[in-house]
């Protein structure tokens, strides 16, 4: 059974996306990342750094990554800091961090617009904030929301009502196998091919094993034309600029 979505959108269909670099004179890196038009789900991301020096408790001998999540409004509170711990471990896992050990890359996180998938969203603009910084990557990275309802049928991309009213959830990071930025004269390998792994995968609610495994493969399909938006984005400056970072 599927279901007749208020947008008119197929189940499988991704909102429209949108993603802009190069937005913050201030910032070494940064992007801007929606789905969606014209209520649409947004987030800006910028980077600082690598600065020398790594926060308390990460090892020197390795880059540090720092994710700072600010809400469209108010303080933040537990939601977020969750959302900054799986962006945190989700960023340290396609940056390579041994070629600026002693390091702090921050990533900067503010919400302009949430109308669901807003984790996602995030990941996808943060990614792109790193390109633009010229951090070395393993490889690019893509995400994507699957929620499920009681009925069992599975919907990608969710606005905020739909997400209100699923069984369950799950947020899904896939990799990308397209080598990205390394700096110049780096001995590091080649990027890695893993379009059949996984790179983060956080579920909310009850979701069976069958369920899941019926998310992972909705979005992973569902992410090549996340994945060819991205790199048709991101390819024209990586190859005009190179890499910015130092």
């Amino acid at each position: 059974m599927e279901i007749d979505r208020i947008d008119g959108r197929s189940p499988n269909q991704l909102r429209p996306l949108a993603c802009s670099r190069g937005i913050l004179n201030r910032a070494h890196g940064s992007a801007s990342w929606s789905q969606g038009f014209p209520r649409d789900t947004k987030v800006l991301a910028a980077v600082y750094g690598p600065k020398a020096g790594t926060k308390k408790n990460e090892n020197p001998e390795r880059a540090c990554i720092e994710v700072i999540w600010k809400p469209k409004t108010g303080q933040s509170g537990k939601q977020e800091k969750e959302y900054e711990m799986i962006l945190k471990r989700t960023l340290q896992s396609i940056c390579i961090l041994t070629i600026n050990p002693n390091t702090t890359t921050s990533i900067i996180i503010q919400v302009v617009q949430d109308d669901g998938s807003l984790l996602p969203c995030a990941i996808n603009a943060a990614c792109a904030a790193l390109v633009d910084a010229g951090i070395p990557l393993k490889h690019l990275a893509v995400s994507i929301c699957c929620c499920l309802a009681s009925s069992g049928y599975v919907i990608l991309d969710p606005t905020k009502q739909e997400e209100e009213g699923m069984k369950a959830f799950a947020y899904l990071v896939f990799p990308n196998s397209i080598k990205l930025i390394l700096p110049e004269g780096s001995s590091h390998a080649q990027g890695e091919r893993m379009e059949d792994g996984i790179v983060t995968s956080v579920t909310h609610g009850a979701m069976s094993v069958e369920d899941y495994f019926h998310c992972l493969d909705r979005g992973r399909a569902a992410t090549a034309k996340l994945s060819d938006f991205l790199r048709r984005n991101l390819q024209p400056q990586v190859l005009a600029d190179g890499s910015k970072a130092g």
